[in-house]
C-alpha cells in the first residue's frame, strides 16, 4: 500500500520496482565527468551506480536528491506524452482523466516502468494529481511496488569480530603511553618563543560581482562585471520567459549549416540590444534542473540551463509570461 507511504519511500520503491537493466542503461548514457557541473549528492551516488551495477543498494541507500534526479529521468518521456494526452486537463486531471490518459500512452507503447516512474515522480514532486497518483498504485496490480525491506541488500558491517584480550591489553597500555608523552614536561632548557610581528593588513578585495535586484520580495541575482557592462536586471523583461534564437550548444550533424533554434528562455536581464538568458529545453541532460514553472508557461516539462548566454532581440518578441518572485527565488 503506498496511501501511507512517504514519497521519498515511494520513489525508492518505485526504482526497485524497475527493471535494473532499463536503470543501469539510463545511468550509463549521462555525463558525470566532473565538467558537467552536476552537484556532488547527485552526482557521485550515480558515479557509483555506473561502476558498481546495484541498483538495489542505490534505491535503498543513496542520497534522496540522486534517487529523485534518476526517477525523473526515467519519467521524462513517457511522462511528456501523458501531459500531451491530457491536453487541457493537464494542471489538474480528475481520477478518470488521468487513469484513462495512462491507458491510451500504454495502448500507444509506453511500459509499465515508465508509467511506474512517473506515477512516483508526481508524488515526489507533489503535483496535484498526487493522490490519483497513489490511488493507482494502490490499485493495479502491475503497478504494486516491492517493500524497500524486501529487497534490501545484505549488511556489509557484518556481525562486531571478537579481539584477543591480549591485543586489547597492549592497544590499551599503547593508548595509555602516548597519553603520559603528551603531558609529561619537556626535558633540557626551555625553548622562548620570540613573537613574529604580524603581518601587514591587507584590504579586503572588493567583490567583483554585481548585486542587483528587481524588487524586495525577489532573490539578489549576480551579474559579473562582463554581463553588468552590458545587461541591466531591471529592464521590464528581466525576469520572462521569451520565444528566443538561442546559439546551439553543440553542432548537430544532420544540419551543421543550423546555429540557432527558436526556443524558450527566462530573461535574466537585458538591454535595447538583447538579453541575457538560460535556455529552457524539452529534454533533460546535465547541467539542467527542471523548470518548476513549466506547468503554468509551457506546454510540457522543460528544463532549464544553469549556463547564461547573451542573444539579440529578434524583430517579433513573443513573451510566455512573467516569473512570480516564488517561482524566480525557487529556481537553482
Amino acid at each position: 500500500m503506498t496511501s501511507s507511504a512517504t514519497a521519498n519511500d515511494i520513489l525508492r520503491r518505485a526504482l526497485l520496482k524497475v527493471d535494473a537493466a532499463r536503470v543501469l542503461g539510463l545511468v550509463d548514457e549521462l555525463d558525470l565527468s566532473p565538467r558537467s557541473r552536476i552537484s556532488a549528492v547527485v552526482g557521485v551516488p550515480l558515479r557509483s551506480l555506473q561502476q558498481r551495477r546495484d541498483v538495489v543498494g542505490f534505491a535503498t541507500s543513496a542520497p534522496m536528491p540522486a534517487v529523485r534526479a534518476l526517477v525523473e529521468l526515467l519519467s521524462v518521456e513517457a511522462l511528456e506524452r501523458i501531459v500531451e494526452t491530457l491536453g487541457e486537463s493537464a494542471e489538474s486531471p480528475s481520477y478518470e482523466q488521468l487513469a484513462a490518459a495512462l491507458d491510451a500512452v500504454a495502448d500507444a507503447g509506453t511500459s509499465v516502468d515508465e508509467l511506474i516512474a512517473v506515477l512516483a515522480f508526481a508524488i515526489g514532486e507533489e503535483f496535484p494529481a498526487a493522490a490519483h497518483c497513489r490511488r493507482l498504485l494502490d490499485e493495479r496490480p502491475a503497478f504494486a511496488l516491492p517493500e524497500l525491506g524486501e529487497s534490501s541488500p545484505p549488511s556489509l558491517i557484518g556481525a562486531p569480530r571478537e579481539v584477543d584480550p591480549a591485543v586489547r591489553e597492549a592497544r590499551r597500555a599503547r593508548r595509555e603511553a602516548q597519553r603520559r608523552r603528551k603531558v609529561a614536561p619537556p626535558s633540557g632548557p626551555r625553548r622562548v618563543k620570540i613573537p613574529r610581528p604580524d603581518p601587514p593588513r591587507r584590504e579586503p578585495e572588493k567583490d567583483r560581482t554585481v548585486p542587483v535586484t528587481r524588487d524586495a520580495g525577489r532573490r539578489r541575482a549576480r551579474l559579473s562585471p562582463r554581463e553588468a557592462a552590458s545587461f541591466d536586471t531591471d529592464h521590464p523583461s528581466a525576469g520572462s520567459v521569451m520565444l528566443l534564437d538561442v546559439p546551439f550548444v553543440a553542432v548537430d550533424p544532420e544540419a551543421e549549416e543550423a546555429t540557432l533554434k527558436r526556443r524558450p528562455a527566462l530573461v535574466v536581464a537585458a538591454s535595447e540590444e538583447g538579453a541575457l538568458v538560460r535556455p529552457i529545453y524539452s529534454q533533460p541532460f546535465a547541467g539542467r534542473s527542471l523548470f518548476g514553472p513549466w506547468r503554468r508557461l509551457l506546454e510540457h516539462a522543460s528544463y532549464i540551463s544553469d549556463e547564461r548566454v547573451g542573444v539579440p532581440w529578434p524583430e517579433d518578441r513573443v513573451s510566455l509570461g512573467v516569473l512570480s518572485d516564488e517561482e524566480w527565488n525557487a529556481l537553482q
